[in-house]
């Protein structure tokens, strides 16, 4: 998909994601992506909280195009990806996908991000630093 790596992270299905049949919820499978995202980007120092705290920005998905293949069930253990594909002057992409424990595709998704002042909300160019950070 791009020349980026791609990370993985694992994740368990608790009762909590399901609905009355142990099927993984609709909506979960954002949750799921968002967890790995967040830690995409720990793994390369970036720090959402301090983000906000130290530069007065936050990341606001705009567009998520979500694919849902298989179901997920309760206890199953999921590999999520997460693979930055497109870096834009305030945007950025990334391509994720979810398989359980036999390695079956459940879910996938192109998740755009923009970069926004937090007091504004107004879209603002990625710092060089962050854009930086990104891309390593």
């Amino acid at each position: 998909m791009s020349d980026y790596p791609i990370s993985k992270f694992n994740y368990r299905v608790y009762y909590e994601h399901t609905d009355g049949g142990g099927v993984v919820y609709h909506s979960r499978y954002l949750n799921f992506f968002e967890r790995a995202r967040t830690d995409w980007l720990r793994e390369r120092g970036i720090v959402q909280s301090n983000l906000q705290d130290n530069h007065n920005i936050v990341y606001a998905v705009t567009k998520a195009d979500i694919k849902y293949k298989k179901p997920a069930r309760m206890d199953d253990s999921l590999t999520v990806s997460c693979q930055l594909i497109k870096v834009k002057r305030a945007s950025v992409e990334f391509y994720q996908e979810i398989h359980n424990q036999d390695n079956i595709l459940l879910s996938t998704v192109v998740i755009k991000a923009a970069c926004i002042k937090a007091d504004t909300f107004s879209v603002i160019a990625l710092p060089n630093q962050l854009r930086e950070d990104l891309i390593k």
